[in-house]
């Protein structure tokens, strides 16, 4: 037998769907969004092909390269991407990723581009960033009518229009944040970044900033010190007169993941801005983006874990070991239906956080009221689930899968980013606890959800009470903040599994009660109680079509 014979390996994993997902397309129908289904099959089919799976590969293996000075000497500041990333942006802005629920009237708008993004994010999630927080400026640019009016339709426009041009001037815009500094982080009243008035209702910025993300926006969402505070700001990265603001780029950043994404470190010189919301309340204003972009870390990390699931089936389906499949090993089919269990919760939840955006948006209080309690709790879980995830699916496919070509190094490197990004754990498990105590209404919403699924499992009815009885011992110091993090894990198990009692097939929704709410688990993935169907579990997750 020749050596060169290739034989018991996975073939490539081409031409696939991202929207085969029954978990997604059910929560769609559910939620008003039955309406997108069409888009957004044909986007997960698009996603899954050979194309897009190429210029995800060149986009991290040719990343963004930094430009501070033109032959001359003249500073140009720019980004040079490879072009597979401008094809990817082309595609998620004119799918309606960015900003385009917020011009839309239709219910479920929110919805249906949550799961756009979640079926395109698994193609390469990267780019998502600046689509992200493109859709998560308009709310609060919103704080400034006159801004909101002028730049709105240019954030939600379906064109991709890069390049250096006067905003106003362009089919459509692309929009970045810059908050934090070196000295504070997650601490952004601790930023120096100063702003003083400038005339005609304009100020000038002065300071260094640590991280900007997605540097090559054409507009970003900026937090600078006033007499009055911290306040936000909007600033472009041309004038109107078509001069470049005083914006220099540092460096980039080089980062653990999210390598086709630019991040830079950014000094102001006396750039140009306009003030957005009032003066000294600019954390206020900027909350807005952040509560967006958190939802979008919850949805990239439900991404990342269907991505992640779907390659461990697919190698294991084909893969053999030991005289018979992988996937038709015990062991093996307990780890892979614990990943389909965390992968289901994980969508189940971000999609029902969607919904809430949505109906909050529409004017149910209620609904604005569970995503605040929800969306801190859920952003601290499953982001941090999402590491734990892609290091497990890795490992079923052995070293085959620690090798850059198989795509799951990218996933696992890029994991840790959206649990850091926006507030990183003790930051959203410390926000559990704002919201517990600012709101009281959000934890009656909360209570109002969970209480849907009583009594239809005993595990989640006692995991319900326990967690009952860890809020009422809640009091007001020290003790409170060592309890943050447990208090959101609860917080988020409980309610996914309510979610998953409610709407899933009983063989998920008993495997997640049985684990996580019953604690027949143990501390590692792979670990479901004998009683577990795991070829239910399975099943499920293999659907071809929904």
């Amino acid at each position: 037998m020749s050596t060169h014979e290739v034989f018991n390996q996975a073939p490539p994993l081409t031409g696939f769907t991202t929207a085969d997902d029954p978990a997604l397309l059910e929560a769609l129908r559910r939620d008003g969004g039955g309406w997108g289904e069409e888009a957004v099959r044909a986007l997960g089919a698009r996603a899954g092909s050979a194309e897009v799976q190429e210029w995800a590969r060149q986009v991290e293996a040719y990343p963004p390269v930094l430009r501070t000075h033109d032959r001359y000497g003249h500073r140009v500041d720019e980004v040079d991407f490879h072009p597979a990333w401008h094809h990817l942006m082309t595609a998620a802005v004119e799918s309606g990723q960015h900003a385009a629920p917020w011009i839309q009237t239709r219910p479920g708008a929110h919805l249906v581009r949550a799961a756009k993004f979640y079926v395109w994010a698994q193609a390469e999630p990267g780019h998502g960033c600046p689509v992200s927080m493109t859709n998560a400026a308009v709310p609060a640019l919103r704080a400034e009518p006159e801004l909101a009016a002028a730049y709105e339709p240019l954030l939600a426009s379906p064109v991709y229009d890069p390049g250096l041009r006067p905003p106003l001037a362009k089919r459509g815009l692309i929009a970045g944040m810059s908050m934090t500094e070196k000295q504070g982080g997650s601490d952004v009243r601790a930023n120096t970044t100063t702003a003083v008035p400038a005339g005609e209702g304009t100020y000038v910025l002065t300071g260094h900033k640590w991280f900007t993300s997605a540097p090559m926006s054409d507009v970003f969402l900026v937090l600078a010190r006033t007499e009055e505070g911290p306040t936000c700001f909007l600033m472009p990265r041309v004038l109107p007169d078509g001069t470049r603001n005083a914006m220099r780029l540092m460096r980039l950043k080089d980062k653990l993941g999210n390598r086709s994404n630019a991040s830079a470190e950014v000094e102001y010189e006396r750039a140009v801005a306009w003030r957005v919301g009032e003066p000294g309340r600019g954390v206020r204003t900027i909350v807005e983006m952040v509560n967006m972009t958190r939802l979008d870390c919850v949805i990239g990390s439900a991404a990342g874990m269907r991505a992640g699931l779907r390659q461990a089936l697919h190698h294991t389906a084909h893969r053999r070991a030991f005289g018979a499949e992988l996937i038709d090993q015990p062991l093996m089919r307990n780890v892979l239906a614990d990943l389909a269990v965390e992968s289901e919760a994980a969508t189940v939840l971000a999609l029902r956080l969607a919904a809430a955006l949505d109906r909050s948006e529409a004017g149910d209080a209620a609904e604005g009221a569970l995503r605040r309690l929800a969306l801190a709790a859920g952003k601290y879980w499953v982001c941090k689930r999402g590491s734990a995830h892609a290091a497990e699916a890795l490992e079923c496919l052995g070293g085959n899968g620690y090798v850059e070509e198989s795509g799951l190094p990218r996933l696992y490197r890029e994991a840790p980013l959206l649990s850091i990004w926006e507030g990183s754990g003790n930051v959203a498990a410390l926000d559990v606890l704002r919201a517990l105590r600012r709101e009281p209404a959000a934890l009656d919403a909360y209570e109002a959800e969970v209480a849907l699924a009583a009594g239809a499992d005993a595990r989640l009815d006692a995991a319900a009470d326990g967690l009952r009885e860890l809020l009422g011992s809640l009091g007001d110091g020290e003790r409170d903040q060592l309890a943050a993090r447990r208090l959101a894990e609860r917080l988020t198990l409980v309610l996914q599994g309510a979610l998953l009692v409610r709407h899933a097939p009983p063989a998920v929704a008993d495997a997640f009660c049985a684990s996580r709410l019953g604690g027949d688990w143990g501390q590692a993935f792979g670990t479901l109680p004998a009683g577990t169907d795991f070829g239910a579990v399975l099943e499920r997750a293999r659907a071809k079509d929904a």
